[in-house]
């Protein structure tokens, strides 16, 4: 394992990105988005998934000099065409119009279309909790979970997130993918030849399996059966219906070769002052947390993410040496 700093990791991601294609903006907040993971603790969504995004503006399944782009808006609501290119430019772009309509309308939605993978949900949020706003997040991916009863996987993993505010305190974090795990775990697990447990999903046959790269192009297990299914369904018909993307059984998987991801994002921003007020929300919050934490084996959806990242800015993150070779490889355009 090398030890990087969190600089040296957005480096090392920026100019792999850059030696496989992406113009150096788009390299810039992909970069910063995977070093927050890496910070974060979450290797999933961090510097691993490089190759990927390497891979696919290689061979075009995503434009690295595409320009994010209004392409409507109205009052509280706007929709961001993300060109094809990866995604964190255009959500960059759709969280800072989110903020300034929910300031001027109390509420707003920005949604992203003709996106791609947009890692850690929550990410996305921080910065409108830093302003004092509550921000929640949406997207969908390539199929990977089954309708209720069936075999095919026609909803994505679907992750939602929200941040709330605290006073005097980092903001409450919260993000679930609607599996019973991370894809990105199983990502994982079939490049390290590392099997799965039993109940994580299926093959692209509907045969359980504990193969992780047949569980990759297979279905995951929603969360709660029937009922995370239909919550899935739910994010499908948020992100692709009102926004023109791609819905999960359109996409074909990241893993292998297919065609150009056609994603969708949205963004809730509420400011609370046009609700009950900015005060009372902070106060209501802060009675829930002082309420959850009377029981002394509770944990406050965020706090681990939080010290991590303190951890991580003193001892910077161990990366994996073949990992590190690897995108040193991509940034010489090997």
């Amino acid at each position: 394992m090398t030890t990087l700093s969190l600089e040296q990791i957005t480096d090392l991601a920026r100019r792999a990105l850059v030696g496989a294609g992406a113009a150096e903006d788009q390299a810039q907040a992909t970069a910063r988005a995977l070093a927050a993971a890496e910070a974060d603790g979450l290797a999933t969504h961090g510097l691993s998934r490089v190759p990927l995004y390497a891979d696919h503006l290689r061979c075009g399944r995503a434009d690295g000099h595409a320009r994010p782009v209004l392409a409507r808006e109205r009052g509280g609501a706007c929709l961001v065409d993300a060109g094809g290119g990866l995604a964190f430019l255009a959500c960059e772009m759709a969280i800072g119009e989110a903020a300034r309509r929910a300031r001027s309308h109390g509420i707003a939605i920005a949604a992203v279309t003709r996106s791609h993978h947009n890692g850690a949900a929550v990410y996305h949020l921080e910065p409108l909790a830093a302003q004092g706003l509550v921000g929640m997040a949406f997207t969908n991916s390539p199929g990977a979970i089954n309708a209720w009863g069936g075999r095919r996987p026609v909803f994505g993993t679907n992750p939602i997130a929200a941040a709330f505010p605290r006073r005097n305190a980092p903001p409450v974090l919260i993000d679930l993918s609607l599996t019973e795990v991370t894809r990105g775990k199983i990502m994982l697990a079939a490049k390290e030849g590392r099997p799965i447990p039993e109940g994580w999903a299926v093959d692209r046959e509907g045969r359980p399996t504990t193969d992780a790269k047949a569980a990759l192009t297979g279905s995951l297990f929603a969360i709660g059966g029937a009922k995370g299914a239909m919550l899935a369904m739910m994010v499908e018909l948020l992100c692709v219906s009102l926004t023109g993307a791609a819905f999960a059984f359109e996409n074909d998987s990241y893993f292998e070769p297919g065609n150009h991801p056609s994603i969708g994002h949205a963004y809730l921003a509420i400011d609370p002052e046009a609700l009950a007020g900015r005060d009372m929300a902070l106060d209501r919050t802060e009675d829930l947390v002082a309420a959850m934490l009377a029981d002394p084996g509770v944990r406050l959806p965020g706090d681990r993410r939080h010290r991590e990242r303190e951890r991580a800015a003193r001892e910077g993150v161990a990366v994996p040496d073949d990992l590190v070779r690897q995108l040193e490889a991509i940034a010489a355009g090997r």
